[in-house]
């Protein structure tokens, strides 16, 4: 910094002696006439000094010699007194000229003395803000040397940025170029995982085939050994006869079918307990129709009501979860009320007093859930979820006691068949599995086709709806489509009535349907203005008397339909802010639930 301010200080000083050098020429310009007017003033004054003395001189002079010299002429004398009187009065005029001279110039002295001293305040006024600039030229200059040095190490900074840039854009690429070399091993991996996938479950499909096979053979065998041995009866007794023998022997599995009973004599001996169990096996387990109190108990269980509440009023409005919820479902007591968000829980309400009082939470999914279910006893609960899984939680408890997996896309529905041992899922990945609880493992896979948003079961045939409009019947036993029904819109939701002889149908072109399964035809379609099916999951219900149909539309109105007359009897539209995307009837007709891609729930009855 020293060496860089005695150059600048060096400048400074010669400006200064340069511009007082300009001054003086200046100001000595405009005064020089006044200098030299001044100066001849003073050389006439002297002169007049002179004169005056010369004058006086002769004076004396003349007097000397006119007192010396009396005689001298009279006329010559006067002649010259006169000539220097006039010398006298003009010197005299000269003399006063030149003292207003002076006084002019004294004056004119004294203006240029005060322009003089403005003119110096004015210089050291500049010469003081010359400082002021100099410095702050100099404090410029620092600045200006402090950001050349910033911009030199920011340029400095940006080169390494970039060099950095550059190496990483190298390492992107070639992350890149892995990534899609990853992507197409994965995507080889999965295919070849697919195939080995179908190959262990046709792998699998034929030995369950052929240990059914088996179990026929020895099943036939049985009977032939034990028709051969007459069994005497008892004309009180009451055997059922089931329409199934005809069916089995024409292939018509239809899941309508119906129980006809006659009456016979009872058996005096009964036959070997295997043989019962096989013919159980074949035609499933059905529910006898007489008065012993077990049979009523299981009747009540189905869920039949003796009377269904139409619901017109909101008893609870809640928070279910944190998120959308996707699945609501009564359990077969009406007691307890389940419901599975995209929070990845289920949880369990009890109903008590027209509210509904948070019991327990089922955790240990790692996806949103899509679809729930209680068994008919209501002791365990089966939930699909959105990470290729299904689950088993014990109601009690609330443990977690089977996880399901082998789907290789979002499982969509899963459900419980008649016997509680076996379920059925339903995937996006376009198959159904069913899976045994007692092993724990996938006893068949099908492929369907299309992706499965829905499933019912019957004892031997599974209804699917699926992504391409068509509801499908599946026969448990030979794994082969009984029938295909095609609507008109993607289908979201199956749901069957009371005595399984009615399925009830949503799809997304805005209807709900009523299909008879023993004629397998559309009988009746509802519809309302609007009403619109807000989601591919969108799952409505019917009462438990079949006598009514409840859906929710995507402007979180839920309506209710009469399927006696066919008409619109409820509509319910100030509860939710968002679409209805599922509705639970409870069986004993009391309540009905309806949850929303919020996250509210809303408990109706008419009460």
């Amino acid at each position: 910094m020293s060496g860089a301010g005695g150059p600048a200080e060096c400048s400074w000083k010669r400006h200064v002696v340069e511009q007082l050098k300009q001054r003086d020429r200046v100001q000595r310009q405009a005064f020089e006439e006044i200098i030299h007017q001044y100066n001849r003033l003073l050389e006439k004054s002297d002169l007049q000094a002179v004169l005056s003395e010369r004058l006086q001189t002769d004076k004396f002079d003349h007097q000397n010699r006119h007192d010396l010299s009396p005689g001298v002429d009279a006329g010559r004398a006067d002649a010259l007194l006169q000539e220097m009187a006039q010398i006298r009065i003009r010197h005299q005029e000269e003399l006063t000229e030149l003292h207003k001279k002076r006084g002019e110039l004294a004056q004119n002295v004294i203006e240029l003395n005060n322009q003089m001293q403005q003119k110096d305040k004015e210089i050291q006024s500049n010469e003081s803000k010359m400082l002021q600039y100099q410095q702050r030229i100099s404090e410029l200059e620092a600045e200006c040397r402090e950001l050349r040095s910033s911009l030199q190490d920011l340029e400095r900074a940006n080169q390494t940025l970039k060099d950095e840039y550059d190496a990483l854009q190298i390492t992107f690429s070639a992350l890149e170029e892995k990534l899609r070399r990853t992507t197409e091993d994965n995507q080889e991996l999965v295919s070849r995982w697919m195939a080995e996938k179908a190959q262990e479950a046709n792998r699998l499909n034929a030995e369950n085939e052929k240990d059914s096979r088996r179990r026929q053979a020895k099943l036939q065998k049985d009977l032939a050994e034990a028709a051969k041995e007459p069994l005497p009866l008892d004309p009180d007794d009451d055997i059922e006869v089931l329409q199934e023998d005809a069916a089995e022997a024409t292939g018509d599995t239809s899941p309508g079918r119906a129980i006809s009973r006659t009456p016979s004599r009872r058996i005096s001996q009964p036959p070997p307990g295997g043989i019962l169990d096989s013919i159980s096996n074949i035609f499933g387990r059905r529910r006898s129709v007489n008065s012993s109190p077990d049979s009523t108990e299981a009747e009540t269980h189905t869920g039949v009501c003796a009377e269904v509440r139409l619901p017109s009023t909101a008893l609870h409005t809640f928070d279910a979860h944190d998120g959308e919820v996707n699945a609501v479902c009564f359990s077969p007591g009406s007691r307890l009320l389940a419901t599975g968000g995209m929070d990845r829980r289920v949880k369990l309400w009890e109903v008590v007093s027209g509210r509904c009082q948070l019991k327990g939470a089922l955790t240990g999914s790692n996806a949103g859930i899509t679809s729930i279910e209680f068994d008919s006893a209501g002791s365990y609960l089966l939930a699909a979820s959105t990470d290729f899984a299904s689950r088993i939680w014990t109601v009690d408890d609330f443990r977690l006691r089977h996880t399901l997996t082998g789907h290789s896309g979002k499982v969509l529905s899963a459900r419980f068949l008649l016997d509680n041992a076996r379920i059925v899922s339903g995937s996006y990945d376009r198959t159904l599995k069913l899976w045994d609880l007692r092993s724990k493992v996938c006893m068949k896979t099908v492929f369907a086709g299309s992706s499965c948003n829905d499933i019912v079961c019957t004892e031997q045939c599974v209804m699917s709806g699926h992504f391409d409009k068509k509801v499908r019947f599946w026969d448990i036993r030979s794994e082969c489509i009984v029938q295909e029904l095609e609507l008109q819109g993607r289908v979201t939701c199956l749901d069957l009535n009371h005595d399984r002889t009615e399925l009830l149908t949503c799809s997304r072109d805005d209807l709900v349907k009523i299909i008879d399964l023993r004629s397998n035809a559309v009988r009746q379609s509802f519809s309302a203005q609007g009403f619109k099916c807000g989601a591919d999951w969108t799952r409505v219900t019917f009462s438990p008397d079949g006598c009514y149909v409840a859906a929710g539309s995507a402007d979180g109105t839920l309506f209710v339909w009469n399927v006696l007359t066919g008409k619109l009897d409820r509509t319910l539209d100030k509860n939710h802010s968002s679409a209805i995307n599922a509705v639970s009837w409870s069986p004993s007709g009391t309540y009905v639930v309806s949850v929303e891609k919020g996250s509210k729930a809303v408990l109706w009855s008419d009460i």
